[in-house]
C-alpha cells in the first residue's frame, strides 16, 4: 500500500509565496532606495561588510544546520530556514524603514539596515524552533511575518515610550522569539505529544550536521553581538569590549555545559543536545547585558550561569513543560534562548543599579528596565497565542500527526517513489 502523505500544498504555498514576493517587489519599486552618499557607503562597506557576512552566515548556515538534528527532517531544517530568512528579511527592511518613509517619503537601505533586518529574522527563526517539524511551510511563512512584525513593534514601543536604546531593544530578540514560540507551541499542541514520537530522534549523521550549525553560531556570535555597536561611540573601546565579552562568555559556557551535561546524565556521559545548544547560552545572555559589562570576569560568570540554567533547563524543565503545561518545545528555545536572555536582562539591571550615581537614577532605571521586559514578554506571548490559534484553522492544512518530523511530507524523494 502506498504511504500516506500530507495533503498537497499546491493550492496554498505557491500562491502565498508568489503574491507576497510580488507585493514586496512593488513596495521596493516605489518606496525603497539605496543610500546615495557614495563616500559614506564606501566607508560603511569597508567597516561593516565583513560583519554583515558573519551575521548572514549565522542566519543561513548556523540556524539552518542547527535544526538538522532530527533524523528525518534535515531537508526541512536547511531548506525552510533559507525560505523563511529570505522572506522575513525583505519584510523586516520594510517595517524598519517606516520611520524613514514617513520623514523622507523613501525607505533608504544600507549595510546597517540589512544587518538589523537579519537580526529581526533571527528572532523569528528562534520562535519557529519551538514548533519545528510539526507545521507546514505555509504556516512557517505566516509565523515568520507575524513574529517579525511583532518584534519591530516591540522595539518601537520600547524606544518611544520607555526610552530604551536601539541596541538594548534589538538584543531582546532572544527573549521575544523564545516566548513567542513558547505560546505558539502551547496553542498548537497535539494530543498525544507527551508520548515520544518515533521520528523525533538523533542519529550520528544528523547529530554531526547539527553540530556544524553550532560551530557556525559559536564562531560568529561575537560579530552578531557587536555589529550594531557604533564605532564612533565616545567610548571607542565599547565595540571591542563587546567582542571580548561575548567570546569569553561563550568559552565559559561551552566548558560549563559539558560539565553539567555529564553531571546530570544517569550514565555519566555527554548529551549531544546539550553540546549543540547549551554551549550557545553564554552568547545569548551576554548579548542582552553587554552594554554594561566592562570586566572580563563579569562576562565569564554570566556565561557560566547561563550554561548552568540552559543545561539544567533542557534536562528537567523541557519535560515538565511538556507533561505539565502541554507545551512541546522541539528545540528547547525556552531553555536555550529565553531563560539565558532573562538572565542577561537581570545582569544588566544589577550592574546598572550598582553603577548608578544616586538612588533616584537607580530607581528610575529599574522601573523602565522592568517595564521593558514586561512589555516584551506580554507582547510576544499574546501574539504567539493569537498566531497559534489562527494557525489551527484547517484551511492551512495542518500536518498529519504521523507525518510530523518527516521530510517526505513536503520534499521529493525520487529513489523512494512508487513505480506503477
Amino acid at each position: 500500500m502506498a504511504p500516506q502523505y500530507a495533503p498537497s500544498l499546491r493550492s496554498r504555498l505557491p500562491p502565498l509565496l508568489l503574491l507576497l514576493q510580488a507585493g514586496f517587489i512593488v513596495i521596493y519599486f516605489f518606496k525603497v532606495d539605496i543610500q546615495q552618499n557614495v563616500e559614506k557607503n564606501q566607508q560603511a562597506f569597508r567597516n561593516d561588510y565583513s560583519e554583515f557576512q558573519d551575521v548572514n552566515a549565522m542566519i543561513i548556515l548556523g540556524f539552518g544546520f542547527l535544526s538538522t538534528f532530527l533524523v528525518r527532517s534535515s531537508f526541512s531544517a536547511v531548506g525552510f530556514n533559507l525560505l523563511i530568512a529570505a522572506m522575513a528579511v525583505q519584510w523586516a527592511v520594510i517595517l524598519n524603514g517606516v520611520g524613514s518613509l514617513y520623514q523622507r517619503g523613501k525607505i533608504l537601505i544600507n549595510i546597517r539596515s540589512l544587518v538589523v533586518a537579519e537580526m529581526c529574522t533571527a528572532s523569528s527563526l528562534i520562535a519557529i524552533g519551538s514548533v519545528f517539524g510539526k507545521i507546514n511551510p505555509v504556516q512557517l511563512v505566516l509565523i515568520s511575518l507575524v513574529e517579525v512584525s511583532g518584534f519591530v513593534l516591540n522595539g518601537w514601543l520600547l524606544q518611544t515610550f520607555l526610552l530604551t536604546t536601539f541596541l538594548n531593544s534589538i538584543m531582546l530578540l532572544h527573549i521575544f522569539g523564545a516566548f513567542f514560540g513558547l505560546m505558539l507551541s502551547w496553542a498548537l499542541y497535539r494530543p498525544g505529544s507527551e508520548k515520544y514520537h518515533e521520528k523525533e530522534k538523533i542519529d550520528s549523521i544528523t547529530g554531526l550536521s547539527s553540530m556544524m550549525g553550532t560551530l557556525f553560531l559559536w564562531v560568529f556570535w561575537p560579530s552578531f553581538n557587536s555589529v550594531l555597536v557604533e564605532v564612533d561611540h565616545p567610548d571607542r573601546g565599547r565595540k571591542l569590549m563587546a567582542v571580548y565579552s561575548t567570546y569569553l562568555s561563550l568559552a565559559v559556557s561551552a566548558v560549563t555545559a559539558a560539565g553539567i551535561s555529564v553531571l546530570t546524565s544517569p550514565q555519566g556521559k555527554l548529551n549531544l543536545f546539550h553540546i549543540q545548544r547549551c554551549t550557545l547560552a553564554g552568547g545569548v545572555a551576554i548579548g542582552v547585558a553587554m552594554s554594561v559589562v566592562h570586566q572580563p570576569w563579569v562576562a565569564m560568570v554570566t556565561g557560566l550561569a547561563a550554561a548552568v540554567i540552559s543545561t539544567l533547563g533542557s534536562r528537567f524543565i523541557k519535560p515538565i513543560m511538556l507533561y505539565a503545561f502541554e507545551c512541546h518545545d522541539t528545540c528547547a528555545v525556552l531553555c536555550v534562548y529565553g531563560l539565558p536572555g532573562i538572565l542577561g536582562w537581570m545582569v544588566h539591571l544589577l550592574l546598572q543599579i550598582t553603577n548608578a550615581d544616586d538612588l533616584d537614577a537607580a530607581v528610575r532605571f529599574a522601573v523602565f528596565h522592568i517595564s521593558a521586559l514586561l512589555n516584551t514578554l506580554c507582547l510576544s506571548m499574546v501574539l504567539g497565542l493569537i498566531t497559534g490559534l489562527l494557525l489551527k484553522w484547517t484551511f492551512w492544512r495542518p500536518q498529519q500527526d504521523k507525518k510530523c518530523f518527516d521530510d517526505q511530507a513536503f520534499w521529493e524523494f525520487p529513489h523512494l517513489a512508487v513505480k506503477l
